[in-house]
């Protein structure tokens, strides 16, 4: 796979922490304003550009994308954001908690991805690639970088573990008490960057691991820009499988599909069984939890063997056991009476949504593995919507590229 050092756009070190923002996806228009309300450094104004315009400005629009553009050259204008003389790699560290993850922050090969060398797991939106790819043609520059890893290579951990020991170009704890550093990679010193482009060309294949909508757009620019010069290449993180942590994505129902509460627990009963009955022949026993009437459900069951990849994980049985055939749920992605939370918000958010009475019953999902993720994207699958939620989220903001 090819990787490349590029010339960033990117914060001074005294504003790096109030221009660091969440990612454009993971807030509604709301949330995006009340995040930034009093920081005019705040990458949101860029990445969520309707919150500077009307209300009920559709963040899709034209207006919407000629703000972020305003905005976007506003920051470079007065300099809070500065591009960098010589092309560089970076390492990305994120720590929360006990967990802590550190990345190389480079440029990827559009061409890569079109010819399946970047692996996907996802099927992308047209609506949504749209958007992206407007985002970048407006701003002429990727803003937010998608999110990718690889199986560990021990040479590539040591380029980056020796470019740790200097001086952070940043370090700050965001709001949600996540911990951001990063380091320049720099050429021809004892960091020894100009070796990571032979070492990731050993590298057969990585997977994208977030990020699906951003590179599918950047591969769409690439093309429509003929792949000449920076167009081909889109900003982009990439970790070690070993270091990453999936967290469940869990799912909200808002109705039984005209079932009432005994009939539906008695379809739950025939689906599903006791651990004891889930672990008979000495197999492992998959579980969920259920939360439906003020209490949580323990629910068991067993995969056949030679299962396939995709129909062995726990939302694929969740969804083709119970949600489709009980509850009528047949396509996650377009159903409106289903609903998904990240499994980060904990079980009291979860339950808190059915308590309310906006929905009738919950699923806590166990976590989907690193190794079923690039097993699946290995066998060319699509893993089922909403599968998989990677945090800590990589903060916008800290890196652009200018693509023109």
């Amino acid at each position: 796979m090819n990787i490349r050092p590029f010339a960033a756009v990117r914060p001074n070190r005294a504003d790096a922490a109030l221009v660091a923002s969440v990612p454009y996806d993971v807030v509604d228009t709301a949330e995006a304003k009340a995040l930034a309300e009093g920081n005019p450094k705040s990458f949101l104004h860029v990445s969520r550009p309707e919150i500077d315009l009307a209300p009920g400005t559709d963040p899709s629009s034209p207006e919407a994308y000629a703000q972020a553009r305003r905005a976007l050259d506003a920051l470079v204008a007065n300099g809070t954001l500065v591009k960098d003389e010589k092309p560089a790699f970076y390492a990305y560290r994120q720590t929360m908690g006990s967990h802590s993850q550190t990345g190389i922050v480079a440029t990827f090969d559009t061409k890569d991805y079109l010819a399946g060398v970047l692996k996907q797991h996802e099927k992308t939106r047209r609506d949504k690639e749209d958007d992206r790819t407007r985002h970048i043609e407006a701003l002429s520059a990727h803003t937010g970088p998608a999110f990718l890893t690889y199986r560990d290579d021990p040479s590539i951990d040591a380029i980056v573990f020796e470019a740790c020991r200097s001086e952070p170009l940043y370090d700050f704890v965001a709001p949600d008490g996540i911990r951001h550093t990063v380091w320049e990679i720099s050429s021809g010193s004892s960091c020894r960057s100009d070796e990571l482009e032979e070492l990731f060309a050993r590298i057969p294949v990585a997977y994208i691991a977030d990020g699906h909508h951003r590179s599918a757009a950047a591969s769409r620019y690439a093309r429509e820009h003929g792949f000449e010069g920076e167009s081909r290449w889109f900003l982009a993180v990439i970790f070690p499988a070993s270091q990453l942590r999936i967290l469940a994505y869990n799912r909200l129902v808002r109705d039984l599909n005209g079932l009432d509460e005994a009939g539906f627990l008695a379809a739950v009963d025939k689906v599903f069984a006791t651990k004891e009955e889930a672990s008979a022949g000495g197999s492992t026993p998959r579980h969920c939890r259920m939360y439906f009437k003020g209490e949580w459900k323990d629910l068991y069951w067993r995969i056949p063997d030679g299962a396939d990849p995709v129909s062995a994980l726990d939302v694929s049985c969740l969804q083709d056991r119970l949600l489709a055939p009980v509850l009528g749920i047949d396509d996650p992605r377009t159903s409106e009476r289903i609903s998904f939370m990240g499994g980060i918000r904990g079980d009291d958010a979860l339950a808190a949504k059915v308590d309310s009475g906006e929905n009738a019953v919950a699923f806590a999902m166990e976590p989907v593995t690193v190794e079923e993720m690039m097993a699946i994207a290995d066998a060319g699958a699509i893993m089922p919507p909403k599968s998989t939620w990677f945090e800590p989220k990589l903060r916008s903001g800290l890196f652009v590229h200018a693509v023109s």
